[in-house]
């Protein structure tokens, strides 16, 4: 499950998650420290769990940087989307850990709610996580689709054929869609071993070769899924969505909403073929 519904809007659960975990971090930290025998300054409990998820933020992005410099180096404006995804958790988690034990020596009535605040945050955006699937790698989903070309009716891993592929879910009134379209439509020009799959969501065949038509879009692989099953499979509404999966058919990365160039390039190193 990528993303949550709400009425006609959908949001990318991963950072709704994220801000409840932080929330319940630090509220939690503020009620112990209200409880406490000392009366240790609540208010101060909760913002520096909330500065240390900032600052935590803050250096998991820029990690991810780190590790893909050279993507971002040919898109330097790419590192300030925060639409992308892209974040490194186990440096963030260890920033942040670490900055609310620096603080605990100076305030160390604090230490108590600080730790059990962190251990609850960080447990309850894991399991919630593990729950919906967004940790582990998951197989790709047997659904049935039709070819563009031909109108010939296709499985999902039968279009794969063994590739790892990148599949994108995609509809022509989807303003992100439309954005990040050429940019996914020029990867699958370049790329050679790895395959571009575009499954279109929910539109007649007239609709979606008027689009490609008037847009100039040479896309190939470009699949109809008219009830919009593999959305339904992968438990999220909305687009765009674009899942990663390697040569047997395992998930290993996927993200909801627009994509950039840099990001897709860092995404297509866990997808390639090693030497």
């Amino acid at each position: 499950m990528l993303s949550l519904a709400l009425g006609p809007v959908a949001l990318p659960l991963a950072p709704v998650l994220l801000l409840i975990a932080v929330w319940a971090s630090s509220w939690l930290a503020t009620r112990l420290a209200r409880k406490g025998a000392d009366k240790a300054p609540g208010e101060l409990a909760g913002r520096t769990v909330i500065h240390a998820a900032l600052l935590g933020l803050l250096v998991a992005r820029l990690a991810y940087l780190a590790l893909h410099i050279d993507a971002y180096l040919a898109s330097p404006l790419a590192a300030f989307d925060l639409r992308d995804g892209g974040w490194y958790a186990p440096a963030g988690l260890v920033t942040g850990l670490a900055w609310l034990a620096w603080r605990s020596v100076r305030w160390p009535l604090l230490r108590r709610p600080w730790i059990v605040g962190s251990v609850a945050g960080v447990a309850l955006w894991w399991l919630a996580s593990a729950a919906i699937g967004l940790m582990g790698s998951q197989a790709m989903p047997s659904v049935q689709l039709t070819e563009l070309d031909g109108a010939r009716p296709v499985s999902l891993t039968e279009a794969a054929r063994g590739r790892p592929v990148v599949v994108n879910l995609w509809a022509s009134w989807c303003g992100p869609c439309r954005v990040e379209m050429p940019m996914l439509a020029a990867a699958q020009q370049r790329e050679t071993a790895v395959g571009f799959l575009f499954v279109n969501q929910g539109e007649s065949p007239a609709t979606v070769q008027t689009y490609l038509r008037q847009e100039g879009l040479p896309l190939r692989e470009v699949l109809l899924d008219s009830g919009s099953t593999l959305g339904q499979a992968i438990g999220s509404r909305g687009v765009p969505i674009t899942l990663f999966y390697d040569a047997q058919g395992n998930q290993v990365d996927a993200h909801f909403g627009i994509l950039n160039a840099a990001a897709l390039q860092s995404r297509l190193r866990q997808l390639r073929p090693g030497p």
